[in-house]
C-alpha cells in the first residue's frame, strides 16, 4: 500500500499549522516499521535529538508512558472542543491510569467478509450467530472441499479475540493500575473453544491453518480459496484487487446471540507529544492539526483509515458505503488490550498466538493452554509493575 496519499494529507495539515503559527517550521520524518522500536527507544533516552511528536501503534501507549517518553496532555485535551466527539475506545487508547497521553489518529476494526456467489449457489445466508458461523463454514467445506469454509489462523490473535469477548471472556481484569490475566476464566475458555472448533478437515485443516496469521487468511479469501474470512476495513483494497472482486460482501462478525455483534479489537495509531519537547505549546497545536476532524476526514478519503470521531465517521460512511459494517462494529462497542506496560512483553513473546496454536494443533487442551498463557501474562504484568 502506497504511503504517498497519507504524506500529502500530512503536508496539508502541517501547512495549515505553519500558516497559523508564524515562524514555526515543521520537519516530518517517516521511519521504517522494522527500525521503529529502536528509534523510539533512542528518542526517549536522548532528549536532545528527540522529535517533538511521534506517531505510534495504539497498543504501545502504556509501555511508552512507563518509559517516561510521553507527555501528559490531559489539560489541553480536556479543553479541546473536537475531543468531545471521540469514540470511547479511541479515548481509552490514549489513556493510562486516568491521564491522557496523546490523541488518536485513526482506528481499524475487523468484520466478516463472505462470498456472495458461493452463498447464493449453496442457498446460505450470512451467519447471525457464532454457532451459525461454524455450521455455515462446515457446509461450504462439505459442498466445496477445495475451499476453506472460513479461513482462520492459529496465529491470528485479533481474529480470535472477538470469540473470547463475545463469550463474556476478558484478556485481563484491572485492579487499580495492576492487571491480572483472565484468559483462563470459564467464559474465555468457551470462546477459545469456539474459535478452535474452526480448525479441522471439516473447515480449515490445522496442518495448514495453525500457522496462518491475519494476512494469510485475507490472502486466502482474496484469491478465492475461502468462503469467508475475518478481515479489517484496511483489508478492503487487497480484497478488491483479488479474484473475488464483485463477488463478496461484508457484515459485522456475529456474537453469540442472533443479531448481536462480537466485540472487535480497536487497533490503530495515535500521535503523542514527547515529554522532552522544548516546544510543548506548539507541539500540542500541531498534534491537534494532525489528529483533528479535518485531517482525519482527508486521511479516510486518501487511505481508507477510519476516523476516531463519531460524526466524521458517519459522514465517511455516506461517501464510501463499504465501511458501514465496520462502523456498525465500532458502534456496537469494541475492546482494547490491557493498558499495562507489561502488554508489550506479552505481545512480543507471542503468548496469545502460542496459546491458540497449542489448542488448534491438539498439543494442549483449552484448560492447560489458557492456564499456561495466564501464568505468562501474570509474570509480565508483575515484572512491569
Amino acid at each position: 500500500m502506497s504511503n504517498k496519499p497519507k504524506e500529502q494529507v500530512v503536508e496539508q495539515a502541517v501547512a495549515a499549522f505553519e500558516k497559523t503559527h508564524a515562524g514555526a517550521k515543521v520537519e516530518v520524518e517517516y521511519i521504517p516499521v522494522e527500525t521503529r522500536a529502536q528509534r523510539v527507544k533512542a528518542a526517549f533516552n536522548d532528549p536532545a535529538s528527540a522529535p517533538d511528536l511521534i506517531e505510534y501503534g495504539n497498543t504501545d501507549t502504556a509501555g511508552y508512558v512507563k518509559d517516561g517518553g510521553l507527555a501528559d496532555i490531559g489539560a489541553e485535551f480536556a479543553a479541546w472542543d473536537e475531543a468531545k466527539d471521540l469514540d470511547p475506545t479511541a479515548r481509552q487508547s490514549v489513556t493510562v491510569a486516568g491521564k491522557v497521553y496523546g490523541a488518536p489518529l485513526f482506528v481499524g476494526v475487523r468484520a466478516l467478509y463472505y462470498r456472495t456467489d458461493v452463498f447464493r449457489e449453496l442457498g446460505l445466508s450470512a451467519p447471525r450467530t457464532q454457532a451459525e458461523l461454524v455450521s455455515t463454514a462446515r457446509k461450504i467445506r462439505k459442498a466445496k472441499p477445495e475451499l476453506y469454509g472460513i479461513a482462520v489462523g492459529g496465529a491470528y490473535t485479533y481474529g480470535a479475540l472477538p470469540f473470547v469477548w463475545a463469550a463474556g471472556g476478558e484478556l485481563a481484569t484491572a485492579n487499580g493500575t495492576a492487571f491480572e490475566a483472565a484468559v483462563d476464566s470459564e467464559a474465555a475458555r468457551k470462546g477459545i473453544s469456539t474459535y478452535a472448533s474452526l480448525f479441522g478437515d471439516d473447515n480449515c485443516p490445522a496442518a495448514k491453518c495453525a500457522q496462518m496469521g491475519g494476512n494469510a487468511t485475507v490472502t486466502a479469501f482474496a484469491s478465492g480459496k475461502a468462503g469467508m474470512a475475518i478481515g479489517g476495513d484496511f483489508s478492503h483494497a487487497a480484497v478488491e484487487a483479488g479474484a473475488v472482486k464483485g463477488k463478496y460482501a461484508v457484515v459485522p462478525l456475529p456474537g453469540t446471540t442472533p443479531g448481536s455483534i462480537a466485540p472487535a479489537f480497536a487497533g490503530g495509531n495515535n500521535i503523542g507529544v514527547l515529554r522532552s519537547t522544548s516546544h510543548r505549546t506548539l507541539a500540542v497545536a500541531l498534534l491537534k492539526s494532525l489528529t483533528g476532524k479535518d485531517t482525519q476526514a482527508k486521511l479516510f478519503d486518501a487511505m481508507g483509515f477510519l476516523p476516531t470521531y463519531t460524526d466524521v465517521r458517519t459522514a465517511a460512511a455516506r461517501r464510501q458505503p463499504f465501511v458501514k459494517p465496520f462502523i456498525d462494529t465500532l458502534g456496537a462497542g469494541t475492546r482494547f488490550v490491557p493498558a499495562s506496560p507489561g502488554w508489550g512483553q506479552i505481545d512480543a513473546s507471542l503468548v496469545l498466538p502460542t496459546m491458540f496454536q497449542e489448542v488448534v494443533s491438539g498439543r494442549k487442551d483449552v484448560a492447560t493452554a489458557s492456564g499456561d498463557a495466564a501464568k505468562k501474562m501474570d509474570a509480565a504484568f508483575a515484572a512491569a509493575g
